[in-house]
Parts: C-alpha cells; sequence; structure tokens
C-alpha cells in the first residue's frame, strides 16, 4: 500500500481523485460503506480511490488523558484497508495545530492538491475542523464551486443500534467477540511486534509470543483460544492476556500467544491475533508446575 504523509502528496497521484475522509478507527461495516462509495467513483470515473485519515488519533491530541483505546493502531489500519482493495492511503499528521485549521481550508487544501478532485465520500454525520464547524452542508457547497461530487453516507444500523467504534469497543472490553464481528465484518482482532519476554513458556516446554500490541482494545483478562497470523498464514493457538500472577506481582497486561504445530524464531516479526473464544479466567497458582499443568489442560481446549 502506498502510504502520502501530506495533502501536497495528492499531486503525484492519477486523477480524478476519489478521497473517503474519515478516522477509520477499526474500519468497521459503516466506515467500509464510505470507503465503498469513493472506490465505486473511482471505477465509474477512471481515478484513484483514496483513504483519507488522521495520524495519530485525534482524541489522542485533543483530550490524551481520555483518548479510548483504537480498535486498530496505524500498521493494523492498513493491512486491513488493503484487505478492502484500497491501495493508496493519506494519513494526515494531526497536531494541536492541525486541530487550529478551519473545516474550510481543510477542504481548499485538498481540492488545490487534487489533479482534480472527483468526489469526497464521509460519513452522513461526520463533522472536522476547528470547532467542528464542517459538515455535509459544508461539503456539498464547495462541491457546487469546485464541482466535485459528495456522497454523505448514512449510519449503518444492525439490530437497530448505529454500528460505531464506540459500541465495537464496549462489545471487546465484555468478551463479546461475536457482537464485535458482526459490526466490523470480520473477526476481532489486534495487531503488533513479537519482543522477547521472560522466556518463561520456553522453560516449561510452552514457548510463547510475548505480543506488543498497537495500543488496541482488548477483551477482559484471561485465557483465550486464539488464530495469530504471522506472515501471510494462520495459526491456531492459546493465548494469556494478563499480568502472570504466578511468576511477578503487578506486572502490566500483557498478551502472550503459544502457536500450536508451529516451531522457529519468530522475535521481531509482527502477529495479528483474533480471538475465538474465552477459555478461563487468569489464575495464580502455587508452583510452576501447577501452572505447567494447566497450560497443558488449556491447549488441550484450545485444540
Amino acid at each position: 500500500m502506498q502510504v502520502l504523509r501530506s495533502i501536497d502528496a495528492l499531486s503525484t497521484l492519477p486523477g480524478p481523485l476519489a478521497l473517503a475522509v474519515g478516522v477509520f478507527d477499526g474500519i468497521h461495516l459503516g466506515h467500509q460503506e464510505v470507503i465503498r462509495a469513493a472506490q465505486e467513483h473511482a471505477t465509474q470515473h477512471h481515478g484513484t480511490a483514496v483513504v483519507v485519515t488522521f495520524d495519530p488519533h485525534p482524541m489522542q491530541v485533543l483530550r490524551p488523558g481520555s483518548a479510548p483505546k483504537l480498535l486498530c493502531g496505524p500498521r493494523h489500519q492498513r493491512l486491513i484497508l488493503a484487505q478492502t482493495g484500497i491501495s493508496c492511503l493519506l494519513a494526515c499528521p494531526f497536531t494541536a495545530e492541525t486541530a487550529k485549521t478551519p473545516a474550510r481550508d481543510f477542504l481548499q487544501q485538498l481540492v488545490r492538491a487534487s489533479r482534480p478532485l472527483g468526489c469526497i465520500s464521509v460519513g452522513y454525520t461526520w463533522s472536522f475542523g476547528h470547532g467542528r464547524e464542517g459538515n455535509i452542508h459544508l461539503l456539498m457547497e464547495m462541491g457546487q464551486e469546485h464541482d466535485f461530487a459528495v456522497y454523505g453516507v448514512p449510519p449503518l444500523k444492525i439490530d437497530h443500534e448505529v454500528v460505531s467504534s464506540t459500541l465495537i469497543r464496549e462489545a471487546v472490553s465484555k468478551g463479546d467477540f461475536h457482537k464485535a464481528a458482526t459490526l466490523l465484518g470480520r473477526e476481532y482482532s489486534v495487531f503488533g511486534t513479537v519482543v522477547e519476554g521472560q522466556k518463561l513458556g520456553r522453560q516449561l516446554g510452552f514457548p510463547t509470543a510475548n505480543v506488543d500490541v498497537e495500543n488496541e482494545q482488548l477483551p477482559p483478562l484471561g485465557v483465550y483460544a486464539v488464530e495469530a497470523r504471522v506472515g501471510d498464514q494462520w495459526f491456531p493457538g492459546v493465548a494469556n492476556l494478563g499480568r502472570r500472577p504466578t511468576v511477578a506481582a503487578d506486572a502490566d497486561p500483557s498478551l502472550e500467544v503459544h502457536l500450536l504445530n508451529w516451531s522457529g524464531d519468530i522475535y521481531g516479526q509482527d502477529m495479528e491475533v483474533r480471538f475465538t473464544r474465552h477459555l478461563r479466567s487468569e489464575m495464580k497458582f502455587s508452583s510452576l508446575d501447577e501452572l505447567k499443568a494447566q497450560i497443558a489442560r488449556d491447549i488441550l481446549a484450545a485444540k
């Protein structure tokens, strides 16, 4: 996937450009409708579809103390977008100064950089710019001024609820993977890099991959049957998401994955982990032998 880091870089792409604009945290079914509108316009007009988003998530800049966990971090987002058929992403740097940009100025930048701008697709209720002054009405006004189409995609409802990142975060935080998958259109997963840990699992005979997750929303602590992607291949496994009370005191939560039918060194590699089923809550054992025996039972349960 081609990743652009400035609005001006849009000038390097063959137009007309069809821009799907939004935060797109999670790229859930509602987001996918916004992206699909831009893709269809690009196909019809022989142009280029581009997803335009912001890095970091605006809430991490505007309200860092209360910013929500992400449904997908930046690298995970690119991976999911590629699966939708998008080949180009504009990740606009978002700073405190960016937040002061008037909505009209932001749109003018997109118009000037595109060669030409064919359309902008957004969620119908999306707002943007300083003071959230930008909305679908401003987009339509500027579309008439600068001759680009505007698609305001209405909110998507499933089971009488509007699909939203907030709703999905709530489902994941409760371990409701079925609801999360229904709203996302895919199984919920987290993404990160395998880093070195204490290697206790290897000493016990069950080597684990310690996944440094991209600040993403995690389910409740516990042991899970999982599927993990290494490279282009998925492997079944069992994961412990917890504080490792048997071997550590007041440790930060970590995600450790034992892959079934796997051998080799995966330190430094990226891993995507999707949670299949909750097996049990995290427990503290009186000895490493008890822990080892329970891990063996967890593996059988995961299989």
